[in-house]
């Protein structure tokens, strides 16, 4: 009895693995494909669902069905100019035909190599005929998608659709970039220094101006200056001739006073004269007269 249960039991595992290997599910993001021996027996799965197959006849091979990215390895080309370039590009692509993708590249790691190697290709193609202006600022749009066509043509016998191609960078390499950047430095220091001559000589230039303005001014100033000083002086000398015609003691008593303000101010020089000179009349008499001269003999 014991045997007969033990039997049972081991029938009816060996069923519910049966059936559970029978059972695949299909994700959204995938697609699959059913395999007799391996070899493909209907055509890819790609409504999401529960599946069924012959356990251990069949095997199930999924596939993703998303877009992918591929990013190729920057590569240096030559230009149609003759200039060298150093270019990073992209693409966007997915499995179109799940059986015929098996049949050529099995898995993406292949695909993956295959797709690079068409890239490369075409990129080389594509940008070796145009020129750096081209490449870097006029048809880069339409160079891409001549990429993306041919890349797309050349794929389609793996089982993929090209979705897009860009060029993520297209540079000078290294060493041009620092040889044309020196050459730009040198440029901009060389009319850096342009400028500097050129604001030197303005400065220069309007320096002269103002110096000559100066002098002109100065020029015109002590032309002015002296002819308002000898108005004055003359107009002083008539002022003054007036007053001595009116009274010469006066004039005399006042020129003889603006003498001893000039002439006796404190300082070093020194002056010996008589107290008989003429310069001190004015202390002797008031009246400004002169003394008697003394006689000899007394």
């Amino acid at each position: 009895m014991r045997a007969v249960f033990s039997f049972i039991l081991v029938i009816l595992v060996a069923a519910a693995i049966a059936t559970y290997s029978s059972f695949f599910i299909v994700q959204q993001t995938e697609q699959a494909l059913v395999l007799r021996f391996g070899e493909p027996l209907r055509a890819p799965i790609t409504t999401p669902g529960l599946n069924w197959k012959i356990p251990v006849v069949e095997t199930v091979e999924f596939f993703d069905k998303r877009v992918l990215d591929l990013d190729s390895s920057p590569q240096e080309l030559i230009t149609s100019d003759q200039k060298r370039l150093v270019v990073d590009a992209f693409a966007r692509w997915r499995i179109s035909q799940a059986l015929l993708f098996y049949q050529t590249v099995r898995d993406e790691r292949i695909a993956r190599q295959r797709l690079s190697n068409l890239l490369e290709g075409s990129l080389r193609r594509v940008l070796g005929s145009a020129s750096f202006e081209d490449i870097v600022r006029d048809k880069r749009e339409k160079l891409m998608g001549d990429i993306a066509r041919q890349v797309n043509e050349e794929a389609k016998e793996l089982g993929i659709a090209i979705i897009d191609v860009r060029i993520k960078r297209a540079d000078l390499p290294e060493a041009n970039s620092q040889a044309i950047y020196k050459r730009m430095q040198t440029d901009r220091q060389r009319e850096a220094q342009e400028f500097r001559a050129q604001g030197e000589e303005a400065a220069r230039k309007i320096r002269a101006e103002a110096d000559r303005d100066v002098t002109v001014l100065k020029a015109k100033a002590t032309r002015d200056g002296e002819k308002i000083r000898a108005e004055g002086d003359a107009t002083r000398n008539r002022i003054f001739a007036e007053a001595f015609g009116r009274d010469p003691d006066f004039f005399a008593f006042y020129r003889s006073m603006q003498a001893y303000e000039q002439g006796l101010k404190s300082g070093d020089t020194r002056m010996l004269l008589t107290p008989e000179s003429e310069f001190f009349r004015y202390f002797n008499d008031p009246s400004g007269k002169r003394a008697a001269p003394a006689q000899k003999g007394k």
